[in-house]
């Protein structure tokens, strides 16, 4: 008995591992569990990856908080480590103060005493209704940090429009930022170096995605 016991825990810890889920807390860990209801099925889907992401490497995670959402570095601290925050939670928090034009400790505040509302109520009491403008100007945001973080994101259609030529992330034609190489490119530096003007072998939607590492590792 002890031993398939053994050899299910070490199934469970080598799935772990391969998963890349291992050492990151999971929702009873955190002061109010993880239930963010946004709102919107994808903004709710890449808070749970702000998690992982902001679990394992929270120095870059503290730092984009700080640096791009204009966060004071002790209360982002203080939230993740003290009051024991889901990162998605301070990432939500910070990005919807940036939105409304207050600093991010007072949207804390808003949370700390509405979270049972979930993050769609208390955003849509703050005046950003969960499909307006302002709610999209705050999914665009999650873009751009992903790309400081060197992390893969998948788009949904809507972003899609706001970021042409991005493709899907991982689970489709991943682009994470880069430019995708095109033959009249190929053809002009051709003829810059004195060389054929026929590209040979290119087809018009390669490309390579982002190779950059601006602020962690991808799990």
């Amino acid at each position: 008995m002890r031993t398939w016991q053994a050899r299910i825990g070490a199934l469970v810890v080598a799935a772990a591992a391969t998963l890349g889920i291992g050492g990151t807390a999971s929702a009873q860990d955190y002061t109010f569990g993880w239930n963010p209801r946004s709102g919107d099925v994808w903004v709710d889907t890449w808070l749970s990856d702000v998690n992982r992401y902001g679990g394992r490497y929270r120095d870059p995670f503290v730092d984009e908080m700080v640096r791009y959402y204009g966060a004071p570095r002790d209360l982002v601290s203080d939230l993740l480590v003290d009051r024991q925050w889901a990162p998605g939670d301070v990432y939500f928090a910070c990005a919807l103060a940036s939105i409304i034009g207050r600093p991010c400790r007072y949207v804390v505040d808003v949370w700390e005493r509405d979270h049972a509302q979930g993050w769609g109520a208390v955003a849509k009491n703050l005046g950003i209704k969960p499909g307006s403008p302002e709610f999209h100007r705050l999914k665009k945001g999650f873009v751009p940090s992903y790309d400081r973080w060197g992390r893969d994101i998948t788009l949904d259609a809507e972003l899609q429009r706001d970021f042409p030529g991005r493709g899907k992330g991982p689970q489709g034609n991943s682009n994470a930022g880069a430019k995708k190489a095109t033959p009249q490119g190929q053809q002009a530096k051709a003829k810059s170096n004195g060389q054929s003007a026929k590209p040979k072998g290119v087809q018009p939607n390669q490309g390579k995605g982002n190779q950059g590492n601006k602020g962690g590792k991808k799990d």
